[in-house]
């Protein structure tokens, strides 16, 4: 287990990469644009163009939470300082196990889902990160 003050630097560092202008590109179209309503509608999202952007955001959230999963950085402060975390995974929820059937890879974003179902109350914040980027999204649309 690391000491909190290694957990913060790592913290630090994983906020340092969210930086990168590809990556920040990709997290901010995941977040507002990335918002399927079944399992065939995600599919047909990631298939395009937007693949890259689409396994970017999850390998990176991944591999952060494999960073707690491994205990390089302590799961409170991880939490803490990285609430996005939640909208992700809130995002592929609701078809995560039939995306592991369908690509046959039953570890796809364990990591992820580990870390965010540990956290106290995780369904309640789930459940109130979804609703809200529904509602965002509908009002986007209602705008345009």
């Amino acid at each position: 287990m690391s000491t909190p003050f290694e957990s913060a630097l790592l913290n630090l560092k994983l906020f340092e990469l969210r930086r990168e202008p590809v990556l920040r590109e990709a997290r901010h179209w995941f977040i507002r644009d990335f918002n399927p309503d079944t399992f065939e509608e995600a599919i047909a999202i990631v298939s395009g163009e937007r693949n890259a952007s689409f396994r970017m955001v999850l390998g990176y959230w991944d591999m952060a939470a494999s960073l707690v999963t491994s205990g390089a950085i302590e799961a409170t402060s991880f939490l803490a300082a990285h609430g996005e975390i939640f909208a992700v995974f809130g995002k592929v929820q609701p078809f995560l196990d039939q995306a592991r059937t369908a690509t046959d890879e039953p570890d796809f974003c364990r990591h992820l889902e580990a870390v965010v179902l540990q956290a106290p109350d995780a369904q309640a914040i789930l459940i109130r990160r979804r609703e809200a980027w529904r509602a965002a999204a509908r009002r986007r649309a209602a705008n345009t």
